[in-house]
């Protein structure tokens, strides 16, 4: 890979089973779109390619979505893994790039503004292998990172967690405040998603 190519990628991590949701969350619908199509049509803005990794009620959620030929579907065979098991087959995917983005579907909110002053951390930060968002003090999604770090993320176990390499780089994160709620939003049961539905939004 090219530590100066340009292109940033996007792996979108839908692949898990939304058992306590009851339902698939990429096609729930939040403001007319599904909460997958609403990342696919944000991080294409920016990004080249946007890597959607399915697994649960995957042809379910493929021939739900409206955008899908704005992204690269992957098919994780082994969703129960866990996340870590379906961020490595995203990056498998990927064709050379210089960063990656990395988001939960979970998080249908967040806004164009942060991706914009994620990118701009990250090039003013030549130090730095990770820009991750806060507000109001808390770190949230989505996550960015320098493609020197993907043969980290997939020499990882399987039953670890991202959080193990991202705690070894501690010293090399870039924290950006941001006025996003959208990257604290974590649409995880019925009650959250309920609750997301009765916020004002403009």
């Amino acid at each position: 890979m090219n530590p100066a190519l340009p292109r940033t990628a996007a792996v979108l991590l839908a692949a898990g089973a939304s058992s306590r949701m009851g339902r698939p969350k990429p096609l729930l619908d939040f403001h007319g779109e599904t909460f997958l199509d609403r990342q696919i049509a944000l991080f294409r803005t920016v990004c080249s390619p946007v890597i959607a990794v399915l697994g649960h009620a995957a042809a379910e959620i493929a021939a739900g979505l409206a955008y899908s030929d704005h992204a690269t579907l992957v098919l994780n065979p082994l969703p129960a893994r866990g996340q870590l098991s379906s961020l490595q087959c995203g990056l498998r995917a990927l064709p050379p790039c210089s960063s990656v983005f990395f988001l939960p579907i979970d998080s249908p909110g967040v806004q164009p503004g942060t991706l914009q002053q994620l990118l701009a951390a990250l090039h003013a930060s030549p130090e730095a292998s990770l820009v991750i968002p806060r507000q109001s003090g808390r770190r949230g999604h989505p996550v960015l990172m320098r493609y020197t770090l993907i043969p980290e993320f997939l020499a990882l176990d399987p039953s670890a967690t991202a959080r193990e390499v991202i705690h070894a780089h501690r010293g090399a994160t870039r924290y950006v405040d941001v006025e996003d709620p959208g990257i604290l939003l974590d649409i995880d049961d019925p009650a959250a998603y309920q609750a997301l539905l009765a916020e004002v939004r403009p």
